[in-house]
């Protein structure tokens, strides 16, 4: 069978939709055609680059007939840079496609009708929310540093000078440490010789606390003239820790498992609410500060907790959903595979003198059915925040036999989300309220909370 279009062609085609990495979605005579920076309603020019058997891949060569959602991007490489993927869709289009994307997994994945449209809690201020950057450091053929993030689909370093998602004291950072490379002839790291020192710049900035921290991540131990950089780095207002992270493995994990403090503290401190966390380097921490308040505080609200409920925190990290909902709860039990992590999550506990929540290290599937069965703990709410893979099925399992009577699934896919309430409702959970958050604005990524209630496991035969 023919197809209607052929690679390196151009043809005229209405885009109908976004796509899960916000890449537009139309089809020329029914044939499915993916183009990159395209938006719903835009009637436009593609350039066929790639076909396979039902669908294929297009570049955008002229805009025809233009949305009324689409803007110009802030950053002047927002088309080539990875880390956004939706500058050129106004905030407000942004906010509906990802209600959007929320409603038709669920419906389409997870079988759910009727849901109706998903709210969105969106950003007053979508710009500069990231408390955390890692910015990839490289040299250009002319020798020059080249600092900023991978292009898309690559390692290729797109330069840059401004990122207008990170603080805006990274900006400052960052030309210091380019100045700094430049002056002294310091090596970057070069990913396929394996050679070369300054990998990565990795900042983090407590927005409540305003303290800053600096992190110079080296295929090595030492950065020569390191003197000369701490005293130019510590001139920036809000610094209070300089420190080395030592990462000689040939591998694209960023940090290595050694930090060296030059200069000050080798943490810094920021809050939740008012909550009080200590971070360092290697801490897993919320990226987006103000969102992530907004977050937890829905699911308590979902949870509606009136302090008598024994509350179960599975994947539960350094312990920020476990210390929110402990200030309603009775008694909150974290369960998390890492075993820092667990570490960082008792401190947290400890230095915020919160005491009725416990910590354990280990796989949930195994936990808990031991807090279950040796400990006689059950739960009232179980809470889960899964990576992007979702749940475990022998975990899916172990909440169905605890029963609770809440369950508050925290996803950032809501994919797998989607995949896991099927599953759930299998068994006997019925979801009753959906709330998606925006936690990365200008990317893709979106966050949902999903609050359902157990009424019985409907794969048991009535006798």
């Amino acid at each position: 069978m023919s197809l209607p279009v052929e690679k390196n062609e151009i043809y005229e085609m209405t885009i109908d939709a976004l796509g899960s990495n916000g890449e537009g979605i139309g089809r020329i005579d029914g044939f499915t055609i993916f183009v990159e920076g395209a938006l719903p309603e835009e009637r436009i020019k593609v350039l066929i680059l790639k076909i396979k058997k039902s669908y294929g891949y297009g570049k955008l060569v002229e805009i025809l007939l233009e949305s009324p959602y689409r803007v110009e991007p802030s950053c002047p490489v927002a088309k080539t840079c990875g880390g956004c993927q939706l500058q050129h869709l106004s905030y407000e289009g942004q906010l509906e496609y990802k209600a959007k994307k929320v409603k038709d997994d669920l419906e389409r994945i997870g079988g759910l009708k009727d849901i109706g449209d998903v709210p969105i809690l969106g950003m007053e201020n979508p710009w500069r929310y990231r408390n955390k950057a890692q910015f990839p450091v490289g040299m250009r053929k002319t020798g020059a540093t080249e600092i900023g993030f991978y292009a898309k689909r690559s390692h290729r370093i797109v330069d840059s000078s401004v990122c207008f998602l990170q603080d805006i004291v990274n900006d400052e950072i960052i030309s210091v440490v380019r100045e700094f490379m430049d002056e002294f002839k310091i090596s970057a790291y070069d990913e396929e010789k394996h050679k070369g020192l300054v990998r990565h710049i990795l900042t983090r900035v407590g927005k409540n606390s305003g303290e800053i921290m600096i992190c110079i991540v080296l295929n090595g131990k030492k950065l020569p003239y390191s003197e000369v950089l701490v005293e130019r780095l510590r001139k920036i207002d809000g610094v209070v820790s300089i420190v080395i992270n030592v990462n000689k493995q040939q591998t694209n994990v960023i940090l290595g498992e050694k930090v060296i403090t030059l200069w000050g503290k080798s943490s810094i401190e920021d809050t939740l609410g008012d909550i009080s966390f200590e971070i360092s380097p290697l801490s897993f921490y919320q990226v987006n500060p103000t969102q992530t308040e907004v977050l937890y505080n829905k699911a308590v609200e979902m949870a509606n907790l009136n302090g008598e409920e024994t509350v179960l925190d599975l994947y539960c990290g350094i312990g920020t959903i476990s210390l929110f909902f402990a200030k309603k709860a009775k008694k909150v039990f974290g369960v998390e595979i890492v075993p820092e992590a667990i570490v960082d999550a008792r401190k947290n506990a400890e230095r915020n003198g919160i005491q009725n929540v416990s910590f354990e290290v280990g796989a949930a599937e195994v936990i808990i059915p031991k807090l279950f069965h040796e400990k006689g703990i059950t739960a009232d709410v179980i809470v889960v925040d899964p990576p992007r893979k979702g749940c475990d099925e022998i975990l899916l399992n172990t909440i169905a036999s605890i029963k609770p009577k809440k369950l508050i699934y925290v996803s950032c896919n809501p994919a797998t989300l989607a995949r896991d309430v099927s599953i759930l409702t299998e068994k006997g959970f019925k979801v009753e309220d959906v709330q998606a958050v925006d936690q990365f604005p200008m990317t893709t990524h979106v966050e949902a909370i999903i609050m359902m209630t157990y009424c019985g496991d409907k794969t048991k035969k009535e006798d």
